[in-house]
Parts: structure tokens; sequence; C-alpha cells
């Protein structure tokens, strides 16, 4: 088994996959995308980064002087641009970086056109004004969809993680707690647990009618009976995540939330059932939406079925109902239908799914039906 993280491989695809597309040179900024081809990790601050890969040369790299570390031992050859404090002085190491990449004149440099900031592109735009600046999301995507072992191990690891917190926060959850006072212990669990520093989002806990809310923020509001309890949250582990949701009843359920969470379950189980290789992702929406939709839930059930799972919380692919796209082996995603009636309570049932070869398999186990705690 593959124990180190195949860079250059990657590096050598992504040539491959621009100049199919017409680019000549791909510009990124500090990201999931570069640290994906390249290991490099930074924090986007008021310092600019850049790394520039082009076909069948080292990669390049515009940074500051205190950052130079982390490029002297990368398992591939890099050329680096460092800067110094002096802000005056940056646009200098920009225009050697520009020069060396050889992307002057009318280039097409290809760009994340939601992850680039302006900081970074006025840098590239000054160093190689007559440069066309254009999308290579579609490049990218393509490669980080389809996750290999490694990446797939670092997943399941997370859902594990994850689970484990929520496991041990459980028993601690009683009558009178915020929602506030939930997060807070299931943070500290996941730590314990063993997730990297950076979880992937802030977890959502929430009761009554804002668990109506799908993307709810933990408030202030206490645990009632006859609440239901949406906990929606994920760990990280090697930069990779998870991204699960179950929903609870406090104290003993009323007829119609015990109905919202059986057709959510049901259709839950219909979309983990009809995804596999060769379907396009609006067919797993579908089968999700059609369950809902025949019990007569549908206009309650307000967002796409599932998104990609990865480096980040939210990436390709999309299951939602008007994506053609055809699912393939080593793509993750979650499926997370729900019900949500306005001012009264909500339920979604979320789980981690990973295509394989025959069909898939479902990284996470933990009970999906309405349970009932405090």
């Amino acid at each position: 088994m593959e124990t180190e993280i195949p860079y250059l491989g990657r590096q050598e695809r992504l040539s491959t996959s621009i100049q199919n597309a017409s680019v000549d040179a791909l510009a990124l900024n500090p990201g999931p995308s570069l640290k994906y081809l390249t290991g490099l990790e930074f924090h986007l601050s008021e310092r600019p980064v850049v790394g520039i890969f082009v076909p069948q040369s080292p990669l390049i790299v515009v940074l500051p002087e205190l950052e130079i570390a982390k490029t002297t031992r990368l398992p591939y050859p890099v050329q680096v641009f460092p800067y110094g404090e002096n802000p005056a002085s940056w646009i200098s190491a920009f225009k050697h970086a520009i020069r060396a990449a050889l992307i002057g004149g009318n280039k097409k440099v290809g760009v994340e056109p939601r992850s680039l900031r302006i900081l970074e592109y006025q840098f590239l735009r000054d160093s190689a004004p007559e440069a066309q600046f254009i999308s290579a999301e579609a490049e990218l995507a393509e490669m980080r969809m389809r996750k290999d072992e490694n990446e797939v191990m670092a997943m399941r690891k997370a859902v594990e993680i994850a689970q484990d917190a929520l496991r041990t926060a459980l028993p601690l959850i009683k009558l009178t707690m915020t929602e506030r006072e939930l997060a807070s212990e299931l943070i500290l669990q996941l730590f314990r647990t063993g997730t990297d520093p950076e979880l992937p989002f802030f977890p959502i806990i929430s009761s009554g009618p804002n668990s109506a809310n799908p993307h709810a923020s933990p408030t202030d509001r206490r645990l009632t009976p006859g609440d239901l309890l949406v906990i929606d949250w994920g760990a990280s582990h090697r930069g990779y995540c998870s991204d699960i949701t179950r929903t609870f009843a406090i104290g003993e359920p009323a007829p119609e939330e015990t109905r919202i969470a059986e057709i959510v379950l049901q259709a839950n189980t219909a979309a983990r059932e009809a995804a596999r290789p060769g379907v396009q992702a609006s067919s797993v929406d579908f089968a999700a939406r059609n369950v809902i939709d025949q019990a007569g839930f549908g206009k309650y059930f307000i967002h796409r079925t599932g998104h990609g799972l990865g480096m980040e919380g939210h990436e390709p692919p999309y299951i939602r109902s008007d994506n053609e796209l055809i699912l393939q082996p080593g793509m993750v995603f979650t499926i997370e239908p729900g019900i949500y009636l306005p001012e009264r309570n909500g339920v979604r049932i979320e789980d981690n799914v990973v295509i394989t070869d025959d069909g898939s398999v479902c990284l996470t186990d933990l009970p999906r039906d309405l349970q009932i705690i405090a």
C-alpha cells in the first residue's frame, strides 16, 4: 500500500489536464487545491502566496521569506521566489516568477475563481498584463473528485473520529442544556478523539423550531421536551473531512415528528441504494426526493441531496436534480435528505458514501432511526 502521497504524480496529471484544455499555466493561492498538488499549507494572510504550475516544468512558488523553510525538503523540484517585509518589493518577486514561468504575452493562465483573492490576482495581473486569466475549476475538480485508497482511508478515519466523539457526548446531554453548550461539549470530544486542529465546520446543533433551519447556528435556546434535535458535525484527519447528521428526540416525539423521521430515513436508504458507478448524480437525488414527494412533504425538502467530500467539506460532485455527472469509483459524497417544517421541527439524516467499482460503501454507520434522549 502506498504510504507517501504522490505529489509529483499529481502534478504530472495536472500538466496533462491543463494542456488538454489549452491552458499554459495554473496559478493557485493557498487552499485545498494547492495542498492537494504540493503538500504545501499556508494560511491566507496579508502576505500573498502563489504556486504556479507550468507543464513539464518545476513548481514555482512566490512566498514571504519567513515561509521558505516549508519548501526546503519537498520530494520534487521547486523554484522559490521569496520577498521581504517591504510591500513595495513584492511585485519584483512576482515578476521574476512570471518570467521563469514563461507566461508573459498572450498566454492563458488557469485559476480557481471561487478561491483566488484579489490580492494575489492583482500581483499576477500586474506581472503578466497581457495574459488571459481563465477558470480551471473543471480540471481541478476532475482530479480531486476521484479519491485514491489513501484518501478514502483518511476519510474513513475522519468518520470514525466524529462518530466516537458523538457517542461520548450523547450521554452528557440533559434537559435545560443549551444548543451552544452541547456544541461546546461535542467540539471538546472531537479534539479528544483525535480530529485535526482545523474542523471542517462548526457543528450545527439545532433544536425545536431551530431544527427547521438546515444551516442553523447554535444558540442559547435550551433543549425542551417535544423537541427534535439535529446534530450535524464532522472531523478532519490528515486534511480530509467527514460530515454527518443525525436527528434525536428530546423526550417522547409526537406522531408528526415520528412520521417525518421515518420518511427521511426511507429517503436516505433509497438514495444510498441508488449510489453506484455509471449512474448520474441526479439519479441519487431523485431516489431521495421521490420518497419525500410521494409522502406529501416535497415542498419541505429544500436543498440538494448531497455534496462531495474530501479536503473540503463541500466540493464536487454535487448530488442535485440537474447534475448529469456520471458517478465513478473513488467519488465520495454525502447523502442527506431532510424535511423541515417551519416554526415546528426538522429532520435530516446524513451519511458519507464512496463509490466503488461495483456499487458503493457507506463510511458512516451510526444508527439512523429516531432515538429518544434526555
